[in-house]
């Protein structure tokens, strides 16, 4: 019997809608989400954001715009939800109109003046002010709009993005995005997508970034401060826009030279860079610790090694463009990521990836700490990002590859990347291919490998 078969598909957000008592006009708080349950809102999808924000790094200091451009569900919307924490709101329209609204927690709730029609394109326009709250995540990390000593450095995995826009703050419902930020004159923005304007006024610079593909809202960055800028392209002919703190030049320097060499080989190994650009921000924010793979360019709060910025590079694939249902699922994520570090190395000549799994695999089974929790079952959000995720998810795309060979290993690679391409995507999913492309049952395998605790053995 086929594993894939025996895990019911999560449902949609249009399935969702549609589950809604008849005649409630209300979108729901949240989708759902296995660890985030309120992380979202239901009644509508977003097609777009446009945010003009304006931050003063000596007073911690953001004012923001925000349209939301958004397309309401199968039933008439008379009220629905945005994520946003914290801030005073000094306007709230929807489609030009004055809405009135609560605040609940971290939900926006908004009642507009005349109700949203079924099916129909609205925007909601959004002023808000304040000091940006830090996020603090179940597992004790921080993220958000996290102040360095000339700037901020802006990344939001799982949760963070309400801190500093309203969003529908699901990876299931990406848009496309527009950054206005004007920040005192001699910084610098580095955001998603392209450069598209730089102007400065009275000693204040305003730069333009639009990211044209969509992206899940915690992928989003506005990372801003001092930083030494060069632009180029990948041997492929991507462009290249890498921003590095000047405190962090010599020592980032050797690795980001990898940088379009990486970019190249993944295009080879995984199918097309699927972005329009990529780049990287080195920063120096101490405070945050762990490097994100905000899409087109991670952010790194430190000098990366070479295995970080491969890890993050391989995350435009696995993680940008393919991106997770549910959190539940994030060894989607990390597995692979770390998985590509090891075909990286292997791709230099120095130990293969099967030579990394055999050492990793020697791990004895009394060692439950390495073992647990099962990548495909991390247990709850405070565990969600245990180094198990990440290794024994490595180990399983590995083990993978050595039972259904090369060949097939090679088009699963390669169809993942291209049937998914900006879509969103569950554990089960990548069973029922894996199993297409091998002509195999693999069901026992992935419970073994990603559901069992303790040390894998007999698959």
């Amino acid at each position: 019997m086929s594993f894939a078969r025996l895990i019911p598909p999560l449902a949609s957000l249009a399935t969702l809608i549609a589950a809604a008592p008849a005649g409630a006009a209300i979108g729901a708080p949240g989708l759902g989400d296995a660890y985030f349950p309120l992380a979202g809102n239901g009644g509508y999808q977003v097609r777009d954001y446009d945010l003009t924000l304006g931050y003063d790094p000596a007073t911690d200091e953001l004012d923001g715009e925000a349209i939301v451009a958004a397309t309401a569900g199968p039933q008439d919307l008379d009220r629905f939800d945005l994520d946003l924490r914290g801030f005073d709101i000094s306007r709230l329209q929807v489609n030009g109109a004055p809405a009135a609204f609560v605040r609940d927690g971290q939900e926006l709730v908004v009642t507009p003046a005349t109700p949203v029609g079924a099916g129909t394109q609205f925007s909601v326009a959004v002023d808000y002010a304040g000091v940006p709250p830090i996020v603090r995540d179940p597992d004790g990390s921080i993220e958000g709009f996290v102040p360095t000593s000339d700037g901020a450095f802006v990344v939001n995995e799982p949760q963070g993005s309400p801190g500093w826009y309203p969003a529908n703050d699901n990876p299931r419902d990406k848009a496309t995005f527009t950054f206005r930020v004007t920040v005192p004159d001699g910084l610098d923005v580095v955001g998603n997508g392209r450069l598209t304007g730089k102007v400065t006024s009275a000693g204040r610079t305003t730069f333009t970034w639009r990211e044209d593909d969509p992206m899940a809202p915690y992928l989003a960055t506005v990372t801003n401060g001092r930083f030494d800028v060069s632009e180029g392209t990948t041997g492929d002919g991507v462009p290249t826009y890498v921003a590095v703190d000047p405190a962090r030049a010599s020592s980032s320097a050797k690795v980001l030279r990898k940088l379009p060499a990486v970019v190249d080989h993944f295009s080879a190994l995984f199918g097309p860079y699927p972005f329009d650009s990529v780049g990287a921000i080195v920063d120096d924010a101490p405070g945050v610790g762990y490097s994100l793979e905000t899409q087109t360019k991670p952010n790194f709060p430190y000098s990366p090694d070479e295995a970080t910025l491969v890890h993050e590079l391989a995350h435009m694939w696995f993680g940008d463009s393919v991106t997770l249902t549910d959190w539940s699922d994030i060894w989607l994520h990390e597995g692979f990521a770390t998985w590509s570090e090891w075909a990286w190395e292997e791709h230099l000549g120095h130990r293969t990836a099967a030579q990394t799994f055999k050492r990793l695999y020697s791990t004895k089974a009394r060692d439950s700490g390495f073992w647990n929790p099962p990548p495909g079952d991390p247990g709850g959000p405070e565990d969600m990002f245990d180094g198990t995720i990440y290794t024994r998810g490595g180990m399983t795309l590995q083990a993978l590859r050595a039972k259904i060979g090369e060949a097939a290993f090679g088009r699963v690679l390669k169809a993942w990347t291209a049937e998914n391409r900006h879509g969103n995507v569950a554990t089960p999913d990548l069973i029922a291919l894996a199993e297409r492309e091998s002509g195999q049952d693999l069901g026992d395998f992935f419970d073994v490998w990603l559901y069992q605790p303790g040390k894998p053995a007999g698959w």
